[in-house]
């Protein structure tokens, strides 16, 4: 009976009985595996989810640079592409693409960058220059030329004599330091209003409009109360601007004198001679008049009304007959000239010889080429020591003597 319940109450026990079962192990055996949304939710219980997301979203930026670093330098840096890659770049466009030819660049000189630009200090405020409408007044320097003079207010030099005909006189010769110069402001003619002058006549003279006059601002003419042009109301003796303008130059220059008829220049001085008989006739060459072979003064410039060149040199220097000839003029010119020689040669040339301290000749003389006429002076209109030297042409008129003295 009893070993019959013992054999219903057996109890069956593990193979290695004798060997004792480690509780820790099975414990781990038993215990189920946590997946990441467990974890997340423990870290949200504890509090812990902000921060963990800033630590991830860090690492997530980390790791993409990192990524971005490593393609650069693999795939463009080091130009390492792939077979596919190449062939994608290789592939034609949609579109045709123009190629462009780029220029050589020649290689800066050593040195050129560490100089730089350099910069000027400007300590004065540099103003744009304003547009002038009034005439203004200028002192002539020592050395001032009309050339120099109209270079400085942008002018040209005929606008000078035009704007001051009673000082100058159409004579450059005339010019003279202390002189007191009207200024126009643009290029043009100055002109003194007469009783009896008519607009259209005065601007038909310069060669202009009568609208060109009365609409500039610095002649301050009113259309509305200048009545007729024919006889406007404008105030004898007012100094008008005619913008624009020109006219002819009163010529001081000695005219062509003949041996057949020299008192054509009684009307220039006492220097003109009666008949002459016939002379020596000029080789048609022509040498060089003085010592000195360079200008000092004007060169020939007709727009100056300068029709000669003037040689430097000093009081008593020789001055010679650059041809053969009769001498037709001999004395003084009232010109502005002073003593004064004229030549004629026989040929269909004459020469003048200005400003002379001495005359060794007189009307009627021969002489012949190289002849020494007189002394280099500074007589009539002249700043200083020097020869006035002219050519006349019946052919060509008054011609430059660089062109033809030798």
């Amino acid at each position: 009976m009893h070993d019959s319940q013992m054999g219903h109450q057996l109890i069956l026990e593990p193979e290695n009985a004798s060997e004792p079962v480690d509780s820790k192990d099975d414990a781990s055996l038993k215990r189920p595996k946590r997946n990441w949304g467990e974890i997340w939710e423990s870290l949200l219980r504890m509090g812990l989810g902000e921060i963990a997301m800033r630590v991830g979203t860090g690492l997530s930026l980390v790791a993409m640079v990192l990524l971005v670093i490593w393609v650069m330098s693999n795939f463009y840096l080091e130009g390492n592409l792939t077979g596919g890659q190449v062939e994608a770049i290789a592939a034609p466009l949609p579109t045709a693409t123009r190629s462009i030819e780029v220029a050589a660049v020649e290689p800066a000189p050593v040195g050129a960058f560490n100089q730089g630009i350099s910069r000027v200090a400007q300590i004065h405020t540099q103003l744009p220059t304003k547009p002038r409408f009034d005439v203004i007044t200028y002192t002539v320097e020592k050395g001032d030329t009309i050339f120099a003079i109209a270079d400085k207010f942008n002018l040209k030099p005929e606008t000078i004599f035009w704007g001051n005909y009673y000082t100058l006189g159409d004579d450059p010769h005339r010019l003279q330091p202390d002189q007191e110069l009207n200024i126009l402001p643009v290029d043009g003619v100055y002109y003194e209003w007469h009783a009896g002058d008519g607009l259209n006549g005065v601007a038909q003279f310069y060669g202009v409009a009568p609208e060109d006059i009365v609409n500039w601002p610095g002649n301050r003419l009113d259309i509305n109360t200048l009545g007729d042009f024919s006889n406007p109301n404008i105030e004898p003796g007012t100094w008008l601007i005619v913008p624009g303008g020109t006219r002819a130059y009163v010529s001081w220059s000695v005219p062509n004198i003949t041996r057949e008829d020299p008192a054509v220049a009684n009307i220039m001085g006492p220097g003109a001679c009666g008949p002459v008989d016939d002379g020596p006739v000029g080789t048609g060459t022509f040498v060089w008049p003085s010592v000195e072979r360079y200008l000092s003064g004007y060169d020939y410039s007709p727009e100056t009304n300068h029709y000669g060149i003037d040689i430097a040199g000093d009081t008593g220097y020789n001055i010679f007959a650059t041809d053969s000839g009769v001498v037709v003029y001999a004395g003084w010119n009232d010109w502005g000239y002073g003593n004064v020689i004229v030549i004629d040669h026989g040929n269909g040339w004459q020469s003048l010889y200005g400003h002379l301290d001495t005359l060794n000749v007189g009307c009627g003389s021969y002489v012949y080429q190289g002849d020494v006429i007189g002394g280099m002076g500074s007589t009539g209109n002249s700043s200083g020591p020097h020869l006035h030297f002219e050519l006349y042409s019946e052919v060509y008129g008054k011609v430059n003597p660089w062109n033809f003295v030798q």
